[in-house]
């Protein structure tokens, strides 16, 4: 076979030269290349790193700033984005009424020799509706508003916030209070369960008929107290309707 031609010896090492210089032109673009795009990423991980620590900070204050809140504080800070109504001002306002005179029944429970059962349901109405009479009366006083007191039997007016001789609903009149206070032992006990039961109800009708308000209750505080009044005081419904009905099976023995 014929042999290959080959090129002159100049041109041969021109070639090499060539490809030689290609080659490191070549790699080092690629070098260059490479650290440039090292250099950016390392520049776009900072920004990164920065944006994120800035959010994180901003975030972490918020936070804190939240957590340091007093109650009050807090309180003021939910009613600035769900501004309170009329309507929830008088259920706070006669609500506290409302609770004082069931103080007032249920602290008759030791001095009227009623039974252990019912002195326990006693002291627990008191400590639940004291502790909420409280918050009730802060609530008001954070906006300004008119605060009662809890004396109980100084509250007889009516859901609309006139002064007047209506009752609230669930509330005893002035001869069942008197009712109640005469009787002693398994008669106290069964005027007792029987009233309170009345007066429970009532209260369960006052968060209703806030509820069906347009525009009330839209305040988180108040929306989850009078929440927490319909659960709490249904529940003691059921239980004092199991009681009474032990007392008459009882008395019918």
């Amino acid at each position: 076979m014929p042999s290959r031609a080959r090129p002159p010896r100049a041109l041969s090492v021109w070639l090499h030269q060539s490809r030689t210089s290609a080659g490191r032109i070549f790699t080092l673009s690629l070098t260059k290349r490479h650290r440039m795009t090292a250099t950016h990423a390392r520049q776009i991980t900072a920004v990164l790193v920065v944006g994120l620590a800035v959010v994180a900070c901003g975030s972490a204050s918020r936070q804190v700033a939240s957590m340091s809140l007093s109650p009050v504080a807090r309180a003021r800070a939910d009613s600035a984005r769900h501004p309170y109504t009329a309507a929830d001002v008088s259920f706070m306002y006669h609500m506290i009424g409302h609770h004082a005179q069931a103080i007032v029944m249920a602290g008759w429970a030791d001095s009227h020799r009623a039974s252990p059962s019912v002195r326990t349901l006693a002291a627990r109405i008191i400590n639940a509706q004291r502790d909420e009479i409280a918050f009730m009366q802060q609530w008001l006083r954070n906006r300004l508003q008119p605060v009662p007191g809890e004396t109980g039997m100084d509250m007889a007016m009516p859901m609309s916030g006139s002064h007047g001789d209506t009752l609230m609903p669930g509330m005893l009149t002035e001869a069942q209070m008197h009712q109640l206070d005469q009787a002693r032992s398994a008669d106290f006990d069964r005027s007792f369960l029987t009233f309170m039961i009345q007066h429970h109800h009532g209260a369960v009708v006052m968060v209703q008929n806030l509820f069906a308000t347009y525009g009330a209750a839209q305040d988180e505080i108040v929306f989850k107290l009078a929440s927490d009044i319909n659960v709490d005081q249904t529940t003691e419904i059921a239980r004092m309707e199991r009681m009474l009905l032990t007392l008459q099976i009882q008395g019918a023995l």
